[in-house]
């Protein structure tokens, strides 16, 4: 348990949401594209005193959606904000993931219990993009803030000190706007890096991929993931809340993919579905497309930032894409508070790049390999995914080494900025720029004390008088935990300070605990903790 605990005292100062000048609106960010990416932006701008307006060009939001997956490391971001629980609550936690072959279950692997220990989320979660949009849209709306819809971006333009884009409304008028900064999470055909002359270079897979939501009847209808890895067409089959309800992704194959614009269910081979053994009763959508793997050149320029599709697209292997838009739209969010609010100098922004775009190549190209490894053609391939794949995979997981890394890959819980300009200081396992190590104490844990988005230190053991007399007199959140055995299991070392971003990654360690290197830390950035 904390035995001390120092909060910040007044919150960044509220600014209008809106106001006119000259006949022009204004906001401090325009953010373009109401997706979750956009979404968790502004619900976390707004959290923040920030003034935001969203815009979308789509009538209403989306009912269908390929993305299903909110891992672990987002579930960690959403308690800040008390959105984990109505998350889990509404979605379907995912037990285990079977390997088939040849019409038959040829391994599983548990994900019940795999990630047990190392987050307060051990385990895979699906709550599809439609819900989870509504959701967020909820949370909005309580906090004021509403979507603006049937509006879009027709252009913009950086004007050195603010941005003004031009807005086209539901009548169909042209209306200017201006903004402190622009936030493209406008997708794949972002107008906003066009706008900013960024390349999206990459390419596009050769297969066409289907998407079905379906009711069905069988052994793989059971709230299990299950995947089909025959030589025939390639089919995982996702469990979704409710009665025999699945969504379907596989693969369009042969002469079919070439009308795969055309395409109905029926038309679809049935084989791997035969293999897994399902009964299709109804089928309430459905379509067809194609898999992308590109990330932009630069995340940033000027006053405008790209976020989720609009910087980077993948295969959907691992569930990554959407839990990686909202983790930018996080990165970036408290930033630009700080900034906005005079908290922090402007270079803070530059961060936003540094610290994503790395993360965002690295994921590419581990979905790619998955990607390739699962739907790639030939012999050898036939070999490798139904004679060696169900023995490795299976075998693999046995050691708690192997768990562990393949749920602190899926879960991003083993992300880190240990090479951003924001991170210092290490000391033992741990370095600045690392996720802080969930640890339970008793009947809490030390996430429990994540109900802000500010910064905050943490010392697990002492503290000293001067480190305790400096956090208070500068607002500063210190939270002072008992040093208990799990805490050096999990890597973190004996009175020596942590220093937490409002994102709850570690900006500072500091063995010695000493006020002058959390000041000198502080200093070197230019972060102040109290209001201007």
């Amino acid at each position: 348990m904390a035995r001390a605990l120092f909060r910040i005292g007044p919150g960044i100062r509220r600014i209008r949401r809106s106001h006119r000048e000259v006949g022009v609106m204004r906001s401090e960010v325009l953010i373009v594209g109401a997706g979750p990416t956009g979404l968790v932006l502004a619900l976390w701008l707004t959290r923040l005193g920030v003034g935001v307006r969203i815009i979308d060009k789509t009538s209403a939001p989306g009912t269908t959606s390929r993305a299903l997956a909110v891992q672990a490391r987002t579930l960690e971001f959403y308690r800040q904000l008390d959105l984990a629980d109505a998350v889990v609550e509404r979605g379907h936690k995912v037990p285990a993931v079977n390997l088939w072959v040849k019409g038959e279950r040829a391994a599983q692997v548990e994900f019940d219990t795999v990630g047990v220990g190392l987050t307060p989320y051990p385990f895979l979660h699906v709550f599809p993009q439609g819900q989870h949009e509504r959701l967020l849209i909820e949370r909005l709306e309580a906090a004021g803030v509403f979507v603006q819809r049937d509006t879009e971006l027709l252009r913009f333009c950086d004007e050195g000190d603010h941005v003004t884009g031009y807005l086209r409304g539901p009548d169909g008028s042209e209306q200017p706007w201006q903004a402190s900064y622009i936030a493209g999470c406008d997708g794949a055909r972002s107008l906003v890096r066009e706008t900013i002359g960024a390349d999206f270079p990459g390419g596009t897979y050769k297969q066409v991929f289907y998407v079905a939501d379906v009711e069905a009847e069988g052994p793989s209808i059971d709230g299990q993931l299950h995947i089909d890895l025959d030589e025939a067409d390639f089919l995982a089959v996702f469990p979704l809340a409710g009665a025999h309800c699945a969504r379907f992704i596989g693969t369009v194959r042969d002469e079919r993919a070439e009308h795969a614009e055309t395409l109905k269910f029926e038309d679809v081979s049935d084989r791997a579905i035969q293999h897994l053994q399902l009964t299709v009763r109804a089928v309430h959508w459905f379509s067809t497309y194609h898999v992308h793997h590109r990330v932009t050149e630069h995340f940033r320029h000027g006053r405008a930032f790209l976020l989720g599709d609009a910087a980077h697209i993948h295969s959907p292997a691992g569930g990554q894409g959407m839990n990686t838009g909202i983790g930018d739209a996080i990165n970036l969010a408290w930033k630009l508070a700080a900034v906005l609010a005079g908290r922090a100098p402007e270079r803070l922004l530059d961060s936003y790049e540094a610290e994503r775009i790395g993360f965002a190549r690295r994921l590419v190209a581990t979905t790619d390999r998955v990607f390739t490894f699962a739907t790639m053609d030939g012999h050898l391939a036939d070999i490798v995914r139904t004679r060696l794949a169900p023995i490795l995979i299976p075998a693999l997981t046995h050691f708690e080494a192997a768990r562990e890394f393949l749920f602190r890959t899926v879960s991003q819980i083993t992300l880190d900025y240990r090479e951003g300009p924001l991170s210092a200081g290490s000391a033992g396992k741990l370095h600045g720029g690392d996720r802080l190590p969930w640890v339970r104490m008793g009947e809490t844990d030390n996430f429990a004390v994540f109900t802000s988005v500010n910064w905050q230190a943490h010392i697990y053991g002492n503290a000293s008088a001067e480190l305790v007399e400096y956090c208070a007199g500068r607002g500063l959140a210190l939270h002072v935990f008992d040093w208990q055995a799990p805490c050096g299991a999990a890597g973190l070392t004996r009175d020596a300070l942590y220093l937490l971003r409002p994102d709850t990654y570690i900006a500072l360690v500091d063995a010695s605990a000493s006020p002058q290197g959390l000041d000198g830390y502080l200093a070197a950035h230019g972060i102040k903790l109290s209001p201007s």
